[in-house]
């Protein structure tokens, strides 16, 4: 709640020290030839737009900008009220929350992979396949969740979505704790699965909304992805040493982790700058009577329908008419059920091979998690290259690992000569994972989120299918012969990034995406120059605020006859 308190407070200094009720009663603003308030008139002579004038308060204050009749609420550049220049107490318990939402999620994703002989044992299940499915029916939630979280987090703000989604993901890992049947199991890991994609729609924009530096966001981004490597492999660790008592005890392990976890979410205040706005309008409102008063969200139009279909048609098309975001969807995709697949594979090999434990076999994935930091600071280290080849890096070590333990895996070798092919996996998962994100984020900027939509969709649906096959794959080949199938399906995909670098400026030229996106920022550029304001190459002037940009975007967009098409 202090955020609320910190926005009042500097609403009520901006109202006494510019005088903001009288000139905001009035509904426009009359030039003070004693103040030292800057003003500034824009007329957009080619469209027609009515005036837009801009009243620059001190820059640790809001400003008023007015677009047609309406005054709309924004930032000034050093406003304490914007996520990014919060304290960095603050931040870290945004960052902390975020980091433990997403911890929780991937632990819960493989948490039941150690306890599979004991969850048959109780239901009288004998199928194979089908004691696949909680782990593969809780990465189909991964699937469906991020359709309602990602626009519930664009609408209603970053906190209120990932609070309601962590509660119900509480409930739904007490109710598999206490499933009286494996049907009840299913339904229940499948709704845990879809509370749990949350953060993993979300927490990425979380990082973005507290961190404007681009080296720092990408260090924050490597932290977030090496915890949905961890995640994953602390699961099976859990299960495999407490199934021994219980199955259920794993989701009880989970249910207490997730409670400690609790408070910290609870506290998380709002860092979604439009939203926050539109607080600070609402409390203009009411403290004015001015009901003119808006945030630049109350601007837009907020048509559910067309939201729905713009967030799920979108992301398809992408998949469908866009070169680079379908070789990236498949690369993402069979990296991603390649690492699913271990959770089968692992219990195959050093349980069957080497007459492991449950618990000790999970301790095997430890080197996965050693790989992603040495992936992290591999990344860090890279930080000053403007284009490194991580997934270049990457792909090779993720095929030689999948041969070395397929080769290795056998009686007259020693357990850990396979055991350590995981570091070059989890270096080489992690490095293909965050290059290729980046990659997509950088070539599609505004319409990264539907790019990455679609490579998330695209890559659970592979990871929920393909351990499916683990064991038919695994008896029928042997061990060897698996590991070197699935090791050449990653080597013809590994060649991807080297395409991109070879062809990736064409592949962008002829995007439709790309050229919409490259004719609406120099629309919005030219704005920008028109009216004076700072622009991300005036750093002295100060950041740009995009809550800033919203009329200058629509503006931009009037120019690009074909925007409609992508939008």
């Amino acid at each position: 709640m202090s955020d609320h308190f910190e926005v009042e407070e500097t609403l009520q200094k901006a109202m006494s020290n510019t005088e903001v009720p009288a000139s905001l009663q009035e509904s426009q603003f009359s030039h003070d030839s004693q103040s030292s308030t800057d003003y500034s008139e824009y007329q957009d002579s080619e469209v027609g737009h009515e005036p837009i004038q801009e009243r620059y308060d001190n820059p640790t204050q809001g400003r008023f900008r007015r677009v047609a009749s309406k005054t709309v609420v924004a930032f000034g550049p050093n406003d304490p009220a914007h996520p990014v220049n919060w304290k960095k107490s603050r931040k870290y318990l945004v960052l902390i929350a975020g980091v433990m939402q997403v911890m929780n999620s991937t632990i819960a994703s493989s948490i039941c992979s150690g306890a599979v002989p004991q969850i048959a044992a109780e239901f009288n299940i004998t199928n194979q396949e089908a004691l696949v499915l909680p782990t593969s029916i809780f990465l189909i939630g991964y699937i469906v969740g991020p359709l309602l979280w990602g626009p519930s987090s664009e609408y209603f703000g970053r906190r209120r979505p990932l609070f309601i989604a962590f509660c119900g993901f509480i409930i739904f890992m007490m109710a598999c704790a206490v499933a009286d049947s494996y049907p009840s199991l299913l339904v229940f890991r499948l709704l845990n699965g879809m509370m749990a994609s949350s953060p993993i729609a979300t927490v990425g924009g979380l990082f973005a909304d507290v961190e404007n530096d681009p080296t720092k966001r990408g260090r924050l981004m490597a932290y977030y992805m090496a915890c949905t490597t961890f995640g994953p492999i602390i699961g099976p660790l859990i299960s495999g040493f407490v199934a021994g008592v219980s199955w259920r005890w794993c989701f009880w392990i989970g249910l207490i982790c997730a409670g400690a976890s609790l408070p910290l979410i609870a506290f998380m205040p709002e860092t979604y700058a439009p939203v926050i706005l539109k607080k600070r309008a609402q409390k203009i409102r009411k403290d004015t009577g001015n009901q003119s008063i808006i945030s630049p969200l109350e601007l837009e139009s907020r048509d559910i329908r067309q939201m729905a279909i713009i967030t799920i048609s979108r992301p398809f098309r992408m998949i469908f008419y866009e070169s680079i975001v379908s070789l990236t969807s498949l690369y993402l995709a069979l990296a991603y059920a390649i690492f699913y697949l271990y959770f089968e594979a692992y219990p195959i090999i050093f349980q069957g091979i080497y007459n492991m434990s449950s618990g000790i076999a999970g301790l095997m994935f430890l080197p996965i998690g050693v790989g992603a930091i040495l992936a992290c600071f591999f990344f860090i280290w890279y930080d000053g290259i403007p284009t490194p080849p991580l997934a270049c890096i990457g792909g090779p070590l993720y095929v030689i690992s999948l041969f070395w333990i397929g080769w290795t895996a056998s009686a007259d070798i020693p357990w850990v000569v396979p055991f350590l092919s995981g570091i070059p996996f989890g270096m080489g998962y992690l490095l293909i994972f965050m290059a290729m994100l980046n990659y997509l984020t950088d070539a599609y900027e505004t319409f990264s989120a539907s790019a990455q939509s679609a490579a998330s969709c695209t890559r659970s649906i592979l990871g929920a299918v393909l351990p499916l096959a683990a064991k038919p794959m695994f008896n029928t080949l042997g061990v060897h012969w698996a590991c070197s199938l699935i090791a050449f399906l990653a080597l013809a995909v590994s060649l991807i990034p080297f395409g991109f670098i070879r062809y990736g400026d064409r592949i962008r030229g002829n995007s439709k995406f790309c050229q919409e996106l490259r004719q609406i920022k120099e629309a919005e550029r030219r704005e920008w120059e028109r009216e004076g304001a700072p622009t991300q190459s005036d750093p002295e002037k100060g950041p740009m605020d995009h809550t800033l940009s919203l009329a200058r975007i629509e503006t931009a967009q009037s120019h690009v006859s074909k925007a409609s098409i992508i939008c």
